[in-house]
């Protein structure tokens, strides 16, 4: 009866931890890849949004640093990192 009882909980702590999986982490790590392909697609001349909500234009980049021109007076360029960008609008489209 002892051991029924045992098995039972252990059963029921690996049902528990499967759906944790499934409802909490396996989205998450679907977001990191999706927002990462659309970090690495980025090029100069791309219109981007950042996670402050700005707009603007890619005019130089390094492996995980953008330099965004804000605005259109051509003065204001901010160097930032990749990961801040949130949305990706290609020049070509």
């Amino acid at each position: 009866m002892q051991g029924m009882n045992m098995v039972s909980i252990i059963i029921l702590y690996a049902v528990i931890i499967g759906a944790f999986y499934f409802i909490a982490i396996r989205p998450q790590k679907k977001k990191e890849k999706e927002h990462q392909a659309l970090v690495s697609a980025v090029a100069v001349g791309d219109s981007i949004l950042t996670t402050s909500g700005f707009y603007g234009v890619v005019i130089d980049m390094t492996d995980d640093v953008v330099i965004v021109e804000f605005g259109s007076n051509k003065n204001c360029r901010i160097p930032m990192q990749k990961a801040a960008i949130v949305e990706v609008d290609k020049a070509g489209e």
